[in-house]
């Protein structure tokens, strides 16, 4: 559906959007001149070799597009985004004729047109014009094998390692890689999808409706208006088990108890609190599917059905509390969406705000404040490496065409995009106002697409003393220097609230440093109680403070047995630095077990790093570690460990 258009079902006529107007660099596709009402997907999956070749694996079938026409003057062609790897072979159109029967659909021409090295345009041409308002169908049959959108693993990059999974991750711009389609967040349309499966296998996407057809197919249905980039399919061996009145786990057969005991009761209070925040969840259920370990992402918020990490399982729920992120989506992202990939702050900056705002919550301010203040580390140690200056350092970023919008992503839209955010409620000066506003925000463009100027006028609106006030050219903190400048953020939040468990953590990491151990005050700090990001804000101390004086790390190990032996994976990866900065040997097997287990990037990365930093010892290990592991690894995450293990050129 393209932005501006009434939603369907939507009573009231919508206001303007500046974003009907918007153009998205990224599209190849004319998707402003027909509005998509609904995608059907009928496809098999086939687990074969790689490679082009008869019996290689492969999803093949038909996408077919319902579309009404837009143009004033008609319309002679579709054009549609898709990418090399994806092979059409026939296209058909089928007119609707207003109370006569369904014609039967004639094979029409088709061709593709270059477009980026992320994809390609597929342009239907139609015999006749398509007149305005006109309905028609597109049936388009394909094949996709080996590319950026569908990633194929092969048993030993799976946790049972007895069976290949496939899936897909549409954003930014990947979807057009697994169907053809309008790839561009400003169209939202409703899809429905057969999948067939080989014996043993289960499919799963991110749609309202899952339902078993036979022994080998499976029909989804999504009954509310999302972008291409949500859709989502995954096969593997799959089993589910449910945690709550809305909620299952999906996983394979060995994690599925684990994903249980893990998220049991957990995921409801998370979503009645983001109900009574931010209004009706809309989307019916909420399950997560544990990925496989070489699943390269955290998380990946597809509607109904969040793809997370397997690293989440710590045994204690110690990290249950990362899916309030993906949570939230729910309302920033998945129901009020960018326009086009420049404004991605609109869904992530308000998605930490909604994070956060939950968390506060749930948790309370002082642990929200510990978790925003390693959140602005991550936003300093950026900037400080990129230079403030750098443009992707603005929130509303100028994607040229031809560049990848994923090649635009970094720390800014999340954190500099709270911190605006967060600026805008200092405006306010009342917490429950400004809660209500955002409720009143997601109600006013759901199943929207917008730009920041849409929200900023609403904003104004919605706060007509503010308005009055001029507080959108307020010298040093005008909305266009927060959206067009790079840089710092012109304010921030306090985070102070917080000290209370930085400062016990600053102070025995102090200790920590020390060259004579003062055991007694050490022990003295009772650290069980500690929630993991006061856990991970003390390690990270230590960490700046590394290399220790001689033994102490040992004794650090032996004293905190639950952070040197956890099974928490924010936990593992700072051991493992504090081990390889300090060069602590005894201790190398576990960073060497962990990278064996996962092959999440942010926390593979950084250990590779660490390794290539380190003593010789440390450097073999990195070496032996990938030439073992690259296997069970994602191809991106093989291509980042490379450059980092052997530096072209060197």
């Amino acid at each position: 559906m393209a932005s501006g258009e009434p939603s369907p079902g939507g009573g009231a006529a919508r206001r303007p959007l500046h974003s009907a107007q918007a153009v998205d660099v990224a599209s190849a596709s004319n998707f402003r001149a027909f509005e998509l009402l609904h995608l059907h997907l009928d496809l098999r999956a086939e687990f074969g070799p790689p490679g082009p070749g008869v019996g290689s694996r492969g999803l093949s079938g038909t996408a077919v597009l319902y579309l009404r026409c837009l143009e004033p003057e008609g319309a002679v062609e579709l054009r549609l985004d898709s990418h090399p790897c994806l092979e059409v072979t026939a296209a058909a159109l089928r007119r609707e004729r207003p109370g006569s029967e369904e014609p039967p659909a004639e094979p029409v021409s088709f061709y593709t047109q270059p477009f980026s090295h992320y994809g390609q345009a597929l342009c239907v041409s139609f015999p006749q014009p398509c007149s305005a308002a006109e309905r028609l169908q597109v049936l388009l049959t394909y094949r996709v094998g080996e590319g950026p959108g569908v990633c194929w693993l092969a048993p030993e990059q799976t946790a049972g390692k007895k069976k290949p999974f496939v899936y897909t991750q549409g954003q930014a711009v990947l979807n057009r890689a697994f169907f053809p389609c309008f790839d561009t967040p400003a169209v939202k349309y409703k899809y429905s999808a057969l999948i067939e499966v080989p014996d043993g296998f289960t499919a799963v996407m991110s749609a309202s409706t899952w339902e078993k057809r036979g022994p080998n197919k499976f029909f989804f249905q999504m009954c509310q208006p999302i972008p291409s980039y949500l859709i989502a399919l995954a096969i593997g061996d799959l089993v589910s088990a449910e945690v709550g009145p809305r909620s299952r786990v999906w996983a394979e057969p060995c994690l599925i108890d684990a994903a249980k005991e893990e998220y049991n009761g957990v995921i409801e209070e998370f979503l009645a609190t983001g109900e009574k925040l931010f209004g009706p969840y809309v989307w019916g259920r909420y399950d997560l599917l544990f990925m496989p370990p070489s699943f390269p992402f955290g998380g990946m918020e597809n509607p109904c059905l969040t793809f997370v990490t397997p690293c989440l399982l710590a045994g204690d729920r110690s990290l249950a509390d990362v899916i309030i992120h993906e949570i939230s989506h729910s309302w920033f992202g998945n129901l009020v969406t960018n326009a086009n990939w420049g404004e991605f702050w609109l869904n992530e900056g308000f998605t930490m705000y909604a994070q956060r705002r939950i968390s506060t919550i749930l948790f309370g301010a002082a642990y929200t404040c510990l978790e925003a203040a390693t959140g602005r580390a991550l936003l300093r140690q950026h900037m400080d490496i990129t230079g403030e200056e750098n443009p992707l350092n603005k929130l509303r970023v100028k994607i040229e065409p031809g560049v990848d919008p994923d090649d635009t992503y970094n720390e800014t839209p999340y954190e500099k995009g709270f911190c605006f955010v967060s600026y805008l409620a200092h405006l306010v000066g009342d917490q429950d106002q400004f809660d209500n506003f955002l409720k009143a925000y997601v109600h006013e463009f759901k199943f929207q697409s917008i730009l920041a100027d849409d929200f900023l006028d609403f904003y104004l609106e919605y706060f007509p003393e503010l308005k009055k006030k001029r507080v959108d050219i307020i010298p040093g903190f005008e909305f266009d220097r927060w959206l067009n400048t790079p840089g710092w953020p012109p304010y921030l939040p306090d985070l102070s609230p917080g000290d209370s468990l930085m400062k016990p953590a600053e102070e025995l990491a102090q200790l920590w440093a020390a060259k004579e151990l003062d055991m007694k005050a050490i022990e003295a700090v009772a650290i069980s109680p500690w929630k993991t990001y006061q856990l991970v804000y003390f390690l990270d101390k230590i960490l700046q403070k590394s290399p220790l004086p001689p033994g102490n790390v040992k004794k650090l190990g032996e004293t905190y047995p639950s952070i040197s032996n956890a099974r928490n994976a924010e936990l593992r990866l700072r051991w493992g630095q504090i081990v390889l900065k300090n060069d602590h040997q005894e201790d190398f097997w576990k960073v060497k077990e962990f990278l064996h287990n996962q092959g999440k990037q942010k926390y593979t990365l950084p250990l590779y790093h660490a390794m290539m930093g380190g003593s010789e010892v440390a450097q073999t290990l990195a070496k032996e570690t990938f030439a073992s592991t690259a296997s069970q690894l994602h191809s991106n995450v093989v291509n980042y460990v490379q450059q980092i293990v052997a530096p072209k050129g060197s």
